[in-house]
């Protein structure tokens, strides 16, 4: 039975919901400039608010259409792919989980900037990945793709939500000198996380072993949570 093509009644709910003012913020909030990492995005000016409505509305949207629609040029209709996505991720069966793994890794390229990694990466790679080899993610960590080497440090919140940080270690440790902010920011931050999830002997383990080594903006991220004294031992360390 042939299915319905609902994509033409989503694009019209998404230009309802379009504010051109908002959609000028947001082609500076997010870098779209030349040489900025979002550089040639394109904002229809949609809050997160409106567009969980959405996928609310369009759960069920057959994976095909879900593809074309994180295909499209505007950022909003790719976040709500993302996170219809995640949603039927977190209801299907091993069958539906695997296809969406495959089709998210598949379109990688589409999942390019920090807002479409963060509210989809644990919860599609790192959940499909929990009990599964990592190879994966050590691909993603090496790769030329800033988004791909952020989806790969996202993807262990999945394991650090559950008390497990090594992989989490791992990969911290294999992009310790990332040159771009962007993974500077997303490894200090999961290693903030392993403080506060894990265990905070195991973060000053590894601040003791790379401080001196970590970027700056790494370490902020990382030591964020901790005393004041132990910061500033930290700081001192670089």
């Amino acid at each position: 039975m042939t299915k319905i093509n609902i994509l033409p009644a989503i694009e019209q709910d998404l230009r309802c919901a379009a504010d051109p003012a908002k959609a000028l913020v947001l082609l500076r909030f997010f870098k779209t400039g030349p040489g900025e990492y979002g550089e040639g995005d394109t904002f229809l000016g949609i809050v997160v608010p409106e567009i969980r409505k959405l996928v609310k509305k369009y759960a069920s949207l057959p994976l095909g259409q879900v593809q074309r629609l994180l295909r499209s040029k505007y950022h909003e209709a790719r976040l709500l792919a993302l996170l219809i996505l995640v949603r039927q991720f977190e209801r299907g069966g091993e069958t539906a989980r695997k296809k969406i793994f495959d089709l998210y890794l598949a379109n990688t390229g589409r999942i390019n900037n920090w807002d479409l990694v963060d509210l989809s990466a644990p919860n599609i790679v790192g959940e499909y990945l929990l009990d599964r080899p990592k190879k994966t993610l050590l691909e993603l960590a090496g790769s030329q793709s800033l988004w791909e080497r952020r989806i790969a440090m996202l993807a262990t919140f999945a394991e650090i939500k559950r008390g497990r940080p090594d992989t989490a270690l791992r990969l911290a440790k294999k992009l310790l000198r990332n040159d771009h902010d962007l993974i500077r920011k997303a490894v200090g931050w999961m290693l903030r996380e392993v403080g506060k999830r894990c265990s905070q002997k195991t973060l000053e383990d590894f601040l003791d072993r790379h401080a001196a080594e970590m970027p700056r903006t790494m370490l902020r991220y990382a030591i964020e949570r901790l005393p004041t004294r132990q910061r500033r031992r930290y700081l001192a360390a670089r």
